[in-house]
């Protein structure tokens, strides 16, 4: 299976901003033991801190992937472009939230997201991407 994991604004700072709210741990190193986890799958990750960069990896996904893991950050709760491109994938995408974007601000309750994912995971920290792998992956 090919899975995309898309990252959008400040996810490039995992590690380093709010380590409170999104752990010590870089992305990178995370991907890499997730790869490892699963290597009979392709895992592939992208990130950008800007929508249209965002669209157009989503499009491309739908294009070259059979799933997506999508965490759009900010744009979960302002991206009507980013929701009509999930909407018109074709292929499985689940909503991921290192935090739990309802114990948060109000503003973050809302997302323009999740009635066109498959599922969403909020609140397990980078343990939401794995969670998401494991599921796109397994046997029915």
């Amino acid at each position: 299976m090919r899975i995309a994991i898309i990252n959008g604004p400040n996810l490039n700072t995992l590690g380093k901003r709010e380590p409170a709210l999104y752990g010590n741990t870089p992305f990178e190193p995370f991907l890499i033991g997730l790869q490892q986890q699963y290597p009979q799958h392709l895992i592939t990750c992208f990130q950008s801190n800007d929508e249209g960069a965002v669209v157009t990896a989503l499009q491309q996904a739908g294009d070259e992937c059979d799933a997506v893991i999508l965490n759009a950050g900010a744009y979960t709760h302002t991206s009507l472009a980013i929701a009509d491109a999930v909407r018109s994938l074709g292929i499985p995408v689940i909503e991921v939230h290192l935090t739990n974007i309802f114990a948060r601000e109000q503003f973050r309750h809302h997302s323009y997201l999740t009635p066109v994912c498959k599922g969403l995971i909020a609140g397990l920290g980078l343990d939401g991407y794995r969670l998401a792998v494991a599921h796109l992956t397994a046997k029915p």
